[in-house]
């Protein structure tokens, strides 16, 4: 019965023709509108493009070109403005019709014929296996030497493997088969419209095309971390109110969430960018309390009560705004200058980032500890915080400064020349050598980026707190930077990444902390859930790395 359905190629054809001949005839008639209309004037500003971009010509060459194609291209304008009704009216027609049959009179037929053909296949599969298991049984019967029977068992293993590796071709030829009916739609749109798609239109070949690429594998792969995480905060959701007697998803709870990741979104956006060189930073944690340090000493509530290299600091007679503006060129500076150093040998002399970065922390942490002699210099002034991130009724303007920073780093990955190498450099260093990249330029401005993020993060982290400055302030920040960029996907075997997902890391982790701390669960164990779940992050990158490999 299931046969009967199956179409022929030759069938399906015949099915196609009456849509075919219907909207070539359209076709036709929309061509010789545009033949003296549209034509010319694509022809001619596609002609005015090359000549604004051939450097063989002179300045006055490409002018009197451009001059006689503008001057041709008024009369093809209007005649095209002239046409434009009717054509619009032809294509309206050719997709009414296209609507009325295309699905009714072709496709719905295909889509039942390629049913059919997936039930066929996994008929003979199984037919097959069940086949191979009998002749494997019969042949094991006549067997009494063991390597005799190792050997068969191998073979057996084979079949097997060979059997499914038909049916999944089946499957994917009847996959292409269904996916080219419904493309065919939308290759005689494309004519009629000359690609120029309605919004339902892409978003119906956005679907179609995502159901064709879907590969369950990969879709776990990609996203099987996610989605656990997900169930866990779900579960948290639900246990808290049981537990504590108190709602987790409020939004109170949210905005605070928010207000704790705003300044660790700069730390993994610095750090994003190192990983997709490969590298990574192992002094974030000390580069945050140097900073805090460097800000609370700037901006202290009153005369600093403790000393840097035995020198007591007084700041009160510059106005407070521009003293949280000196923190923050301060911040910047210091954290550039060392994230530059650690930068300059990893780019120069080949040095692995991760020895780089810890010589970095150890320079950084001794040189803080040893000039404030490890005391925390208390609360910066109150009107500061209030001034550069306040709040608006309950909302944490801090927030807008994590958006401004993912929207910049953002641009600059995916709207730049530098961040384009950076891909590049990251995917393969030789390869962009030889096409003309500087690894060295690209590995230096990443550390530079970092740097400048840092600065910015731990200012802000120190405006957060308001103050409580100290050279330990930031222990740890490092690996829960560089584990949100894991758990996002920026992958550690380079070029790989995207700031949606870290992004996504940052917030994970900060709300998973978050969601721990609410139901008292010890802080020494939520090291514990953190070093899983990167773990496990690492785990499915390396699963990927490999299936590609």
């Amino acid at each position: 019965m299931a046969n009967q359905k199956i179409l022929t190629q030759e069938e399906e054809d015949k099915l196609r023709q009456p849509i075919e001949e219907h909207v070539a005839a359209i076709q036709k008639k929309i061509d010789a509108l545009r033949k003296d209309g549209t034509d010319v004037v694509v022809e001619l500003t596609n002609h005015i493009t090359l000549v604004k971009e051939d450097k063989n010509y002179t300045k006055d060459e490409q002018a009197k070109l451009i001059a006689e194609d503008k001057k041709n291209l008024a009369p093809a304008k209007a005649i095209e403005e002239k046409n434009k009704p009717e054509v619009d009216r032809l294509i309206a027609e050719a997709e009414k019709y296209l609507d009325e049959h295309f699905d009714a009179d072709y496709y719905s037929k295909v889509v039942a014929s390629c049913t059919a053909q997936k039930e066929k296949a996994f008929s003979d599969y199984s037919a097959k296996m069940e086949e191979l298991k009998k002749e494997h049984e019969k042949i094991l019967s006549g067997l009494t030497d063991k390597q005799e029977i190792k050997d068969e068992n191998y073979v057996y293993k084979n079949r097997q493997f060979d059997a499914s590796m038909v049916r999944d071709r089946e499957l994917q030829e009847i996959k292409d088969r269904q996916h080219e009916a419904f493309t065919y739609k939308y290759h005689l749109i494309d004519l009629l419209r000359m690609s120029k798609f309605t919004f339902s239109q892409n978003q119906a070949q956005k679907r179609e095309n995502r159901r064709y690429t879907f590969n369950r594998r990969q879709f776990f792969l990609q996203n099987g971390l996610y989605i656990v995480i997900v169930a866990i905060f779900i579960f948290l959701c639900i246990i808290t109110p049981i537990v504590k007697h108190t709602q987790l998803l409020t939004v109170s709870n949210i905005l605070n969430i928010l207000q704790q990741a705003s300044p660790r979104m700069f730390f993994a956006l610095g750090v994003a960018g190192l990983i997709l060189l490969t590298g990574t930073d192992l002094s974030i944690g000390r580069m945050i309390g140097m900073s805090m340090v460097t800000a609370t000493i700037v901006m202290h509530q009153g005369v600093n009560t403790g000393a840097v290299f035995g020198h007591i600091f007084d700041t009160t007679g510059i106005p407070n705004g521009a003293r949280a503006i000196l923190a923050l060129v301060l911040c910047i500076v210091f954290c550039t200058c060392f994230s530059s150093l650690a930068g300059f040998f990893m780019a120069r002399f080949k040095m692995h980032p991760f020895i780089s970065t810890m010589s970095n922390m150890l320079i950084i942490f001794g040189l803080v500890t040893y000039a404030t002699k490890g005391v925390s210099f208390g609360a910066i002034e109150q009107s500061i915080p209030k001034m550069f991130i306040p709040k608006l009724g309950t909302f944490p303007t801090i927030i807008l400064w994590a958006v401004a920073a993912v929207a910049i780093v953002w641009f600059i990955w995916n709207k730049t020349t530098f961040g384009k190498n950076l891909y590049a450099v990251g995917g393969n260093p030789e390869a962009a050598s030889v096409s003309g990249i500087s690894v060295f330029k690209v590995t230096l401005g990443a550390f530079i980026m970092a740097g400048i993020l840092y600065g910015c993060g731990a200012w802000l982290e120190c405006l957060r707190m308001v103050g409580s400055g100290s050279a330990a302030y930031g222990q740890g920040w490092d690996m829960d930077a560089i584990a949100a960029c894991v758990v996002g996907g920026v992958s550690f075997t380079g070029g790989i990444g995207k700031i949606s997902g870290v992004v996504v890391g940052v917030l994970i982790f900060t709300s998973l902390t978050y969601s721990l701390t609410i139901l008292g669960i010890d802080t020494n164990l939520q090291f514990v859930f953190e070093g899983i779940i990167i773990l496990t992050a690492v785990t499915l990158d390396c699963l990927k790395y490999v299936q590609k490999k």
